[in-house]
């Protein structure tokens, strides 16, 4: 089933935090009137930047513009790397990308190894919230169920967030949103092979049934630069029945600092966009978000 698709908003925010998350590094400040790479601005001079992390070339990071061996082909397939942007063709300036959405305050890839879009898969698994009796519990003033999510506490910045990652070159995306969910939520990076397989057995019943596809696209992210970006797929698998995940304990693992179920409603404040999926959630699923249903997520 589809869902939400297409830029959040027009111009992006967390895209423009200073300093940069993990360094001390000051973006160049870009008022909201000139985000867009239209508005004029020939003074612009943003701050170059690339983490030490990803200039020592892992195996997901792309070499420097300009070296021998490294010729990208952007806005396309790149052999197993997908340099597509989900919100259409971009443009390329000095050999490198520019971010669709606009200026950044940054140039360079900062803590992002691809240069242009690098993509990501965000599994957000619901239920349905519950009393001691199994009964689906409703909220008295707005009169619809509580939804729950399984959200993670992330490490690098101790914020709440549903549990995503990177998807690897050639990796489907359906296979990155089970692998970060094990990940993350289940520690399974720990586990024994036994352990694994009965945790892999759960998961297919619970990735195996119809979802949601709730975002497709650019994300407002504070890593994003000038030349770099993340994308998203945001993907709802609900368990309606509450009987795959009640068997299951959750256990923080890889980036995940914690975890645990949250009840969704208007007062939450999640990393990135990471809000807004989670309230489009409760649109979709008819669920409660609100007390007051002209209500806004906090991180719009």
């Amino acid at each position: 089933m589809s869902g939400f698709s297409g830029p959040i908003r027009n111009y992006h925010i967390k895209a423009r935090v200073c300093p940069y998350p993990g360094s001390k590094v000051k973006r160049s400040p870009v008022p909201d009137e000139k985000v867009s790479w239209l508005a004029e601005w020939n003074d612009y001079k943003p701050v170059e930047y690339t983490a030490d992390s990803v200039l020592a070339g892992p195996t997901w990071a792309d070499p420097l513009i300009g070296e021998s061996n490294f010729s990208p082909k952007f806005n396309d397939k790149d052999g197993n790397v997908e340099r597509k942007s989900q919100a259409g063709p971009y443009e390329i300036e000095g050999g490198k990308p520019k971010n669709p959405v606009g200026r950044t305050g940054l140039a360079g890839r900062g803590l992002l190894g691809r240069w242009g879009p690098n993509h990501a898969a965000d599994p957000i698994i619901t239920r349905w919230k519950r009393d001691s009796c199994g009964n689906k519990i409703t909220h008295p003033i707005s009169g619809k169920n509580i939804l729950q999510f399984v959200a993670i506490e992330r490490k690098d910045c101790g914020e709440w967030a549903i549990p995503g990652g990177m998807v690897d070159p050639g990796e489907k995306m359906s296979a990155t949103l089970k692998r970060e969910f094990a990940e993350e939520g289940f520690n399974s990076l720990q586990k024994s092979c036994a352990e694994k397989k009965e945790l892999e057995e759960q998961l297919h019943k619970l990735f195996s049934q119809e979802h949601l596809v709730i975002y497709k696209g650019y994300v407002d992210d504070p890593r994003n630069t000038d030349n770099a970006w993340i994308e998203t797929e945001a993907v709802n698998y609900h368990d309606e029945t509450g009987e795959i995940m009640d068997n299951l304990i959750l256990e923080a693992g890889d980036d995940a600092g914690k975890v645990k179920w949250v009840d969704i409603n208007d007062k939450l404040k999640l990393y990135a966009s990471h809000c807004q999926f989670i309230k489009i959630v409760t649109e979709k699923r008819d669920a409660h978000w609100s007390e007051d249903s002209e209500a806004a997520c906090p991180a719009l």
